[in-house]
């Protein structure tokens, strides 16, 4: 099910379509070691079509198609060397879920700030069964859009210092006050 993303506009959508170009640019763009070669050589369009026109259930679904995830990946042993192991059936959703999600805040965070909106307050955008306990107490905060909006700009594709969103399938996201 996609994110319920209340701010998810026309003028967020440009702005999101900006950010991923931006990144597209200088070669940042995150692409997850589980895209095939045929994933990696689409995902930069498929993001921007989903951030221009769709939702991020729309990009996993497109993900899910044309053998675009692996089914395998190496992961490490315990002790030492690797072990093929199957790649879990969320792949496309927990990846989908968490780049448009970062992208729209992203966006969000430009548009307050050039709106004179100091801060954008964090909220659950997706009920999930057992919500983290970081994750509960993050939601309703304001947090700083510029201090956010460096924050994800930095730190690409990885847990950013502010922990938002705070890991894989959290259900948190950002909207204006």
């Amino acid at each position: 099910m996609a994110l319920s993303l209340y701010n998810l506009e026309a003028q967020t959508r440009k702005l999101m379509l900006e950010e991923i170009d931006s990144d597209i640019a200088k070669g940042t763009l995150y692409k997850s070691p589980r895209l095939t070669p045929v994933g990696e050589k689409d995902y930069p369009q498929l993001l921007k079509a989903a951030a221009q026109s769709h939702d991020d259930g729309w990009l996993a679904a497109e993900l899910r198609r044309d053998s675009r995830i692996a089914q395998t990946e190496q992961r490490r042993k315990p002790k030492s060397g690797f072990t093929e192991a199957k790649v879990p059936v969320t792949a496309a959703e927990t990846l989908a879920e968490g780049e448009f999600n970062r992208f729209y805040i992203r966006g969000l965070c430009v548009r307050a700030i050039a709106s004179g909106i100091t801060a954008v307050v964090i909220y659950r955008a997706k009920q999930v069964a057992s919500p983290r306990p970081e994750s509960i107490a993050k939601e309703g905060n304001s947090i700083n859009a510029q201090v956010l909006l460096n924050d994800l700009r930095t730190n690409v594709g990885i847990d950013t210092a502010l922990g938002l969103p705070p890991g894989p399938n959290s259900g948190l996201s950002a909207k204006l006050p």
